[in-house]
Order: structure tokens, then C-alpha cells, then sequence
């Protein structure tokens, strides 16, 4: 019977250099030969997944932006864009409260120069080239789908409820907030993924090492949390594997016969 696997990619699939074990390439490649479905399940948005490095290793589909947006076989099945008043007043607010702060959409990643530390902004230019785009003066074609925060040493509960009214809010390991709209998260973008594909929920399966897949992993009917994952992830997973740099994926795959 053909399975469906979700994996996360930072932490999961690679490391904080994005460099990929030998192990992991090895493992989907003979997943995918054994006749399953191979999905990218990631926060991030479509736009800031590379091709180049994850399709090749044998990815059927891709469910990005926190469940926001799912794609199979180079086709965008489902995306949710946050509506573009709302998203522009929040824009607004976060630059009322002098928030760094990225709006992030299927197409393009908005950042505003000078909210960042100047090393990670000449990164995230480096990674999106033209697909990088300023906040102020692109008010009216945002695209967005999810979008982050850093936290505040002033205003932070305030910012908080004021999101919460609209919007989950996962906190991330690193010093930022995850901002998804209500109702949407890496489980419901499983679910809508299968339902399309007619997969039971009993053949899908999820890797994962962080908060924001805590969802995904209390959803599938198999999960398996990294070695070297947070201590959320290892609790809401049915299984950890060893970490990533352990053989963590090929060996998590191993414990279900997947491979």
C-alpha cells in the first residue's frame, strides 16, 4: 500500500548550513523507489524552498507556509493569501511598534532594510535575488500568506493579543514568532493534501524537530521527532529517531519498513 511522508526541512532534511546527509539522500531515494509519496512539509513559503537542492532527492509534493499552500507534482493544488487591507494594516501596526518583521508569500519575501542585522539581510538577498521585496513602497501588491516577528523587548504582550485576534502565533527556537492565520497549520495542509490524492490517514507519515511541526506530528498516524529536536517535538511524536547527523531520517524510515 502507498504511503505518504511528510518531512520538515531545518533540522530535519538538513542542517542549519543546509547541508544533507549522505544517509537522508540515500533513504528517499529508496522510499521513493519502494513506491511511496515523498512531501516537503515546511513553514517556510513556496518561494524560499530551493528546487535545485530538495526536488532531485525525489519529492512528489510540497505543503508550504504553515498548511497554507500545497502543491503536487509541479501543480499548486490549494493557497490561502491573507486578504491585502488586513495584511496591510498589520504591516502598519508592526511598523507603528518598530517591529522587525517579514511578510512572506508564495512569490516574494518582504523585508524592510535596517529592521535586520545587516549579515542576515544581505543573506536573504543572496538566497531570493528579485524575489526579495521591500516592505515600504509594495503596500498595495502584497502576496502573503504567513508572516514573522522578531520579539520585542518593549510591547511584546501587547503585540501578542493584538495578533491573536487573527492569527496563531508559534514561538520559535531563535528569537521569532511564527504568525499563521487561524485555522491553518502543517495538519490541516496534510489533511487537504490526502483528501485531494485520496490517501487514508492511516498510510501518512511526518519527520519533524520543531514547534511548528508539533501539529503534523499529533495529526499523522505516524510520527517521528529528530534526536536532536526540541523536547516538544520528541513528546508529541510516536517514535524519535537518532539525530540528523545519526542517520536520523534513514533510520526513522527503517523503524516502519518504509525502507
Amino acid at each position: 500500500m502507498k504511503k505518504a511522508v511528510f518531512f520538515d526541512i531545518d533540522g530535519t532534511l538538513w542542517d542549519n548550513k543546509q547541508q544533507i546527509p549522505d544517509s537522508t539522500r540515500k533513504a528517499l531515494l529508496q522510499l521513493k523507489k519502494n513506491g511511496h509519496y515523498l512531501f516537503i512539509c515546511s513553514g517556510r513559503t513556496r518561494v524560499f524552498i530551493p528546487d535545485e537542492a530538495l526536488m532531485p532527492l525525489g519529492f512528489d509534493g510540497i505543503v508550504a507556509g504553515c498548511g497554507t499552500y500545497g502543491e503536487f507534482q509541479g501543480k499548486t493544488e490549494f493557497y490561502h493569501q491573507i486578504e491585502l487591507e488586513q495584511i496591510k494594516k498589520d504591516s502598519e501596526y508592526l511598523n507603528k511598534l518598530k517591529a522587525a518583521y517579514i511578510l512572506e508569500g508564495r512569490y516574494a519575501l518582504y523585508i524592510d532594510e535596517g529592521r535586520f542585522e545587516d549579515e542576515f539581510y544581505n543573506e536573504m538577498q543572496k538566497t531570493l535575488g528579485d524575489n526579495l521585496l521591500r516592505v515600504t513602497g509594495n503596500e498595495n501588491q502584497f502576496e502573503v500568506s504567513k508572516f514573522c516577528v522578531n520579539y520585542m523587548q518593549e510591547h511584546q504582550q501587547e503585540l501578542e493579543q493584538e495578533l491573536e485576534k487573527r492569527y496563531d502565533i508559534i514561538h520559535r527556537d531563535g528569537g521569532f514568532m511564527e504568525i499563521v492565520p487561524k485555522g491553518f497549520n502543517k495538519a490541516t495542509g496534510i489533511q487537504q493534501m490526502c483528501e485531494i490524492l485520496g490517501i487514508a490517514h492511516e498510510d501518512t507519515y511526518a519527520f519533524g524537530d520543531s514547534t511548528n511541526d508539533l501539529d503534523m506530528l499529533k495529526y499523522v498516524a505516524h510520527s517521528v521527532a529528530m534526536g536532536d529536536g526540541m523536547q516538544q517535538a520528541k513528546d508529541a511524536a510516536e517514535y524519535v529517531t537518532t539525530p540528523l547527523w545519526e542517520d536520523g531520517i534513514y533510520n526513522g524510515l527503517k523503524h516502519y519498513g518504509l525502507i
